[in-house]
Parts: structure tokens; C-alpha cells; sequence
């Protein structure tokens, strides 16, 4: 699973064994997630639970990529922005970061093209993102973790549904892009349903 050889951009799994890497990436300057998130995170990757991806380049952690279940994320599942669109058990993005020094390298587009190939080893038929629309209004890259839609287009996702119309005012004009993806067939992802009716 890698990016482009070009730019140096290697993609992996987040694992027990870069867990360290991770951890480097999430504690450099300018990162804003939370002591709790960190910590959340820290004991799925122990469980040895899906994750999501590790972008490096030559050699060094850059950035991050959470990809599972939807399901697996009940604020995104249950959010009124980005509604399920479908019945389809797809997977998810809901957040991206980049090292500020490598931004502008390709690397996002490596994580988002990656994922794809991620989930669908993992069984998913599907890989979402709902990112800020294009038309909406540009916001610092740091407050963009949930990616734009332009940043999808081109790691090869399409929209399959725009902004919601109804939406109150001041929230987040997010759409929602999906690339699709070949299950595989030693596994299978649940269906909404059996998941939520197991949490």
C-alpha cells in the first residue's frame, strides 16, 4: 500500500508497531487533537482494531488518516450533515492531517487513494468522506481535518450527494464523496443494521 514512489510517499496501516510513529506525528506542533482522542486512540490501536493509515515520507511520519467502519464513529453516523445516503455498510473518513511542512506534496491524496485499498481488504464495499463543499467558504488548514471536496475529486472519489438544504445556519456545508471498492471475499462488513443493533 503506497503513494506516489515519485514524492517518496510511503502509506501503512496504523499497528501496535507504529503506534510510536503516530503518537510522534499527533504531538507536533500545531496538532490540536485532544489528551482524550489521543488517548481513545491509543487503546483501539492496542485492541488491534482498524485505525486508519500512516503517510510517510522518506522515511519520516506526515500524516494521518482515520479510516473504518461508519458505524464505528457514531458522530459521524448519526450526524445531520452527512446522513447515511444508503443502506450500504461503507466506510468511512472523518479525519485527515498533514504535517503543515508537507502539504502541498501529494500526501492526502495518498492517504485518501490508500484507504480505498484498505477497506476494501478489510470486506467494505465503500469508502466515504464529508468534506467542506467547494462552494463554501475557505477556512485555515488546521480547522480542515474533515478534508475538501476538491482534495476527494482528485485521489479519484465522486459526489454522491451535495450540501443538505436544510441545514441551520453556521453549520458546516459538507457533501459527501465515495469511491467504491471490490469486498473481498475472506471478509465482510457488517450491515447497519446488526452494527447498530450490537452498540
Amino acid at each position: 500500500m503506497a503513494g506516489g514512489a515519485r514524492d517518496g510517499i510511503l502509506i501503512r496501516p496504523i499497528t501496535k508497531a507504529r503506534q510510536k510513529d503516530f503518537e510522534a506525528l499527533m504531538s507536533a506542533k500545531g496538532v490540536t487533537a485532544s489528551e482524550g482522542n489521543r488517548r481513545d486512540i491509543a487503546t483501539v490501536i492496542r485492541a488491534g482494531k482498524p485505525v486508519g493509515l500512516l503517510a510517510y515520507r522518506n522515511g519520516e511520519p506526515v500524516g494521518f488518516a482515520s479510516v473504518g467502519p461508519r458505524v464505528a464513529y457514531p458522530r459521524v453516523d448519526m450526524s445531520k450533515t452527512s446522513p447515511p445516503v444508503d443502506d450500504l455498510a461503507v466506510w468511512a473518513v472523518p479525519c485527515l492531517y498533514v504535517h503543515r511542512g508537507h502539504r502541498g506534496a501529494g500526501v492526502t491524496t495518498a492517504l485518501l487513494g490508500a484507504a480505498v485499498e484498505y477497506a476494501r481488504k478489510q470486506g467494505a464495499p465503500a469508502v466515504e468522506g464529508y468534506p467542506r463543499s467547494d462552494e463554501a467558504p475557505r477556512v485555515s488548514a488546521e480547522s480542515a481535518f474533515f478534508g475538501t471536496e476538491a482534495m476527494y475529486r482528485r485521489a479519484g472519489y465522486r459526489k454522491v450527494r451535495g450540501v443538505r438544504k436544510d441545514l441551520p445556519r453556521g453549520w458546516a456545508p459538507r457533501v459527501t464523496m465515495r469511491a467504491t471498492c471490490e469486498p473481498s471475499k475472506k471478509t465482510s462488513s457488517p450491515s447497519r443494521t446488526r452494527s447498530r443493533a450490537a452498540s
